[in-house]
């Protein structure tokens, strides 16, 4: 019978076992998301595969002391988080997501396709509603150009829109996990994605319809 490790219950106590197939499911599972987030932190793919080396190691290290507090993806994110910090901090390249508390509420972004947050009917909505993907031709989507488009449209976001929309909707979290990770409010994830959406449909927009500016 194979373990079902997408259960905390069952993943803990084998990973504490020294189980290998624990560790190994646990690696090919979390290390892509875990390298994605680091690079938001350090400057170099060797820097993101070195703090991900280290995350695995501290968690090997680290499993006795897991007190089930969180989830244990939770706990190997935190890890992770740590990590890429203090990296980042000897490269000069990180800012702490607490600094972008309040110019992610207040400064605004592509103003011409949105209202004003003080609108009095729509605050904050479309000012011209893009065009429904659904209308675009299927295959379009497929394309190698469109993925390639998407990976470089967040590729360029700020870290910190990066990281909510890459947890958000390349690796499936929840808001509240992702507030819980990041240390951000309710408020604030809901406003980096929603910019980061934003900004990543008008480049497939532009790529989709010439003739959107």
């Amino acid at each position: 019978m194979v373990a079902d490790f997408e259960d905390d219950a069952v993943l803990v106590p084998a990973l504490r076992a020294g189980d290998e197939d624990a560790f190994g499911w646990l690696v090919d599972r979390y290390s892509g998301p875990l390298r994605r987030v680091a690079l938001g932190y350090v400057s170099t793919p060797s820097a993101a595969d070195e703090v991900v080396a280290d995350t695995w190691l501290a968690v090997i290290n680290g499993i006795d002391r897991f007190e089930g507090r969180s989830s244990l993806k939770t706990w190997i994110y935190r890890i992770l988080m740590n990590k890429a910090r203090t990296r980042g901090v000897r490269e000069h390249r990180t800012v702490p997501f607490s600094s972008f508390e309040d110019d992610t509420v207040t400064s605004g972004f592509t103003p011409d396709r949105f209202l004003s947050a003080e609108d009095p009917e729509w605050p904050g909505h479309w000012t011209r509603p893009p065009r429904p993907w659904q209308e675009q031709p299927h295959e379009r989507f497929q394309a190698a150009e469109t993925l390639a488009a998407v990976r470089d449209a967040i590729a360029q976001l700020p870290p910190n829109q990066r990281q909510v929309i890459s947890l958000r909707d390349i690796d499936g979290w929840s808001s509240e996990e992702v507030c819980n990770v990041l240390g951000l409010s309710q408020t604030n994830q809901r406003v980096l994605l929603h910019r980061a959406r934003a900004k990543v449909r008008a480049r497939l927009e532009s790529l989709l319809d010439p003739a959107v500016p």
